[in-house]
């Protein structure tokens, strides 16, 4: 395959994932959805402290804000490859919630992909992330 082959594929890849993440993070910001993601976070990984009980929406609105600049900054060239990194690091460390709601369907619905779909479909997106930026 020719460089300007795959360099034209890796960009069309960035842009799809830009969408994707970008996407991903403004769900964060529906209620509805966010309350159910909040409630997806292991009780472990639950944080009180400054927030109080809000803590683990604060959570949700974070890790929203960092997949729509994950979008955006796999669109940046400067920013391309440490944003995929950290792309990559998000994805491992969000898995913990979806573990979580996988292991009660009843709670959380279609948020609760079953654990070994889940696992294909984090580990297929990494490999989508990091074969952007290569």
């Amino acid at each position: 395959m020719s460089t300007v082959t795959l360099d034209s594929l890796q960009f069309v890849l960035r842009c799809l994932l830009a969408v994707f993440f970008f996407g991903a993070g403004i769900t964060h910001f529906i209620p509805v959805v966010q309350r159910t993601m909040a409630a997806m976070i292991p009780p472990g990984l639950r944080f009180t402290g400054f927030f109080g009980a809000r803590g683990p929406v604060v959570l949700v609105i974070f890790t929203g804000v960092c997949e729509m600049l994950g979008g955006l900054g796999l669109l940046w060239p400067p920013t391309t490859g440490v944003t995929g990194v950290m792309l990559v690091i998000f994805l491992i460390a969000v898995f913990p919630a979806n573990a979580f709601a996988a292991r009660d369907p009843l709670r959380f619905g279609r948020a609760a992909i079953p654990l070994r779909t889940r696992v294909i479909e984090q580990v297929a997106l990494i490999a989508l992330v990091v074969l952007a930026i290569l």
